[in-house]
């Protein structure tokens, strides 16, 4: 099956649609296989391109090309935001931000459901709470087939960066867990083994056959063995199975209410043959479809841009914007004692999914010191270890010169009694690598204080009106314990760069815009995504969150997402209904 067969349902014979849903992510994915799987007709509209497996870009010249900016001929995956106070990055191409994020698939912890006085200081307030959401978390957990990271098992037991960060954990009296992840690490009724065919019950919409986990480090630029579960295996390949038509390289640029009723959707088509030339895309031409309904789910940037430029009359539009307490350090070169001396730990960061264990930390509101968060390992690809190793070579040159001249003299011919067998030299040339094989990036997320507005500026670009200044006991507390962290380890702490600029921080899950809320003065969408004062439209993806999730994000969107089609079908199928009794009694 390849996503060309997408294209089967075209609505009716005018074109128009029961449903058009913009943005494949977490929210766009479940919206679109949930209604199409109820019969609904179903066009769902991505900006973004297919990435099957292998086509994720490694090398330097290809990944110059992995971002995201059609104006200056960049059609790649990557799409980098960045405002006064903070950046921000989320993903572009079928799948949303499941192509590059860290397969984590953890449920908002029941107690951060708070629901806040918002008229008295507080500042979210959670209309849905874990057991509306139990269902749903169900549902999506199957679809996406979540496993825990297989830490009892070989070669995964061994995988040094778990075992430091677990063990590390429990020597400072926490209690680390292994989240599940939405990577299959095994087929059905078989012990987990790197590298095998991944055999599924049907063809992917890609016609490809995929590999379980090969420990590679890589999730966060996207599996190029189709190993992690992202959205493109599961949701969109079974709503392309049931007829749901997917259209790639569509942007949306406007949509209105139709006269007639429903709505109608403006897009653009672009074209990667044009990769690497300026285009004008505020002159390519427009196309139209129309819709009984109208699912926005462009993620937090995208949804909140698209209703600030189309929608008014919406007190809270823009409001409720957090960076899901996002937090990023590093612990460098760990050590320890071993008879008598310091040694080297070895993290070897490219080994292993990109996480693989947490640790919670309680919220104030269920018997913590401050606001909850998790803090939990990061793994990154392997190239990443050769650059460092690099960035090493001068010291080690120095340190090992006397080695460096003997080889030199070797692969010259200078020694009379040549030495032959040259890999001893060639192995302590490298060193102990201790950079490369010592760094754990450590990743916190959690409860910040979601006070942040988004708006349009003067020349209607997105803008954020956001800092960490009300967040600050928060980031502090979540710093302290990386801090404290690192020293267990007998590691340097060290900053993110940015952190240096003015305490700026850098998020991948943006959060809030258009939040859920009671009313139109407390958020845009109801407990179910509908709009308020706007019939028939909905948006469903992290910008309808009224705070943090606090644990990572994707699975609360998708379970929201979930929720939202419920309605969804069911105020669709009763209209259908009342339609077809109205058309019989007029009969």
């Amino acid at each position: 099956m390849t996503i060309a067969r997408a294209t089967t349902i075209r609505g009716g014979d005018d074109g128009h649609f029961d449903a058009i849903v913009v943005g494949s992510g977490f929210g766009g994915s479940v919206m679109t296989y949930r209604l199409r799987e109820a019969g609904l007709r179903v066009c769902l509209l991505e900006r973004g391109r297919v990435y099957p497996p292998g086509s994720f870009p490694r090398s330097p010249y290809r990944f110059q090309r992995a971002f995201w900016d059609p104006s200056d001929g960049l059609y790649g995956m990557y799409n980098v935001w960045s405002f006064r106070h903070f950046d921000a990055l989320v993903s572009s191409g079928l799948g949303g931000g499941s192509l590059i994020y860290a397969n984590v698939t953890l449920r908002k912890d029941p107690s951060w459901f708070v629901r806040e006085d918002l008229q008295h200081g507080g500042y979210e307030y959670w209309p849905v709470t874990a057991e509306d959401l139990e269902e749903h978390y169900d549902r999506a957990e199957r679809m996406l087939n979540a496993q825990e990271y297989p830490i009892r098992h070989a070669p995964y037991d061994k995988t040094p960066r778990t075992v430091a960060f677990m063990h590390t954990a429990r020597q400072l009296g926490w209690q680390p867990m292994t989240p599940k992840l939405a990577v299959t690490f095994a087929n059905d009724g078989e012990a987990p083994v790197p590298g095998e065919p991944i055999r599924e019950e049907h063809p992917n919409l890609h016609g490809r056959t995929r590999q379980t986990c090969r420990l590679v480090g890589e999730c966060d630029i996207g599996c190029n063995y189709g190993s992690k579960n992202s959205l493109d295996y599961n949701y969109l390949s079974a709503a392309v199975r049931l007829g749901a038509d997917i259209r790639t390289l569509c942007e949306v640029r406007t949509f209105r209410r139709r006269d007639s009723g429903g709505w109608a959707v403006e897009y653009v088509r672009h074209d990667p043959e044009r990769e690497g030339r300026r285009t004008a895309t505020r002159s390519l031409p427009l196309e139209e479809i129309t819709a009984d309904r109208l699912v926005i789910s462009a993620g937090t940037f995208g949804s909140t841009y698209l209703l600030l430029r189309n929608v008014q009359g919406l007190p809270a539009l823009g409001t409720h914007f957090s960076g899901n307490g996002d937090l990023l350090t590093l612990a460098v070169r760990p050590t320890t004692t071993r008879n008598g001396k310091r040694v080297p730990v070895l993290i070897d960061g490219g080994y292993g999914p990109v996480i693989t264990s947490a640790v919670r930390f309680e919220d104030e509101v269920d018997g913590g010191d401050g606001r909850g968060f998790y803090l939990e390992d990061i793994g990154y690809p392997e190239f990443v270890n050769w650059m460092m190793q690099v960035a090493e070579s001068p010291r080690a040159l120095w340190r090992w010169r006397h080695i460096a001249w003997q080889l030199i003299r070797q692969l010259v011919g200078f020694e009379r009694d040549r030495e032959t067998d040259i890999g001893a030299e060639l192995s302590a040339f490298m060193g102990g690598a201790d950079l490369s094989a010592g760094v754990l990036p450590l990743a916190g997320m959690g409860r910040d204080v979601p006070d942040g507005v988004l708006k349009l500026s003067r020349r209607g670009m997105l803008d954020a009106d956001w800092t960490i200044d009300h967040s600050d006991a928060y980031f502090s507390r979540v710093r302290s314990v990386m801090q404290r962290f690192a020293g267990a380890m007998g590691a340097e702490f060290h900053d993110n760069p940015v952190w240096h600029f003015g305490r700026r921080v850098m998020t991948a899950h943006p959060l809030g815009g258009c939040p859920m809320g009671r009313n139109e003065r407390e958020g845009v969408v109801d407990e179910y995504g509908r709009v308020f004062g706007h019939d028939g439209l909905y948006v469903a993806d992290g910008a309808v969150m009224p705070g943090s999730v606090g644990a990572n994000p994707s699975l609360t969107i998708a379970a929201v997402a979930d929720r939202f089609a419920d309605r969804l079908i069911d105020d669709a199928l009763r209209d259908r209904a009342q339609a077809g009794s109205s058309t019989a009694s007029k009969d």
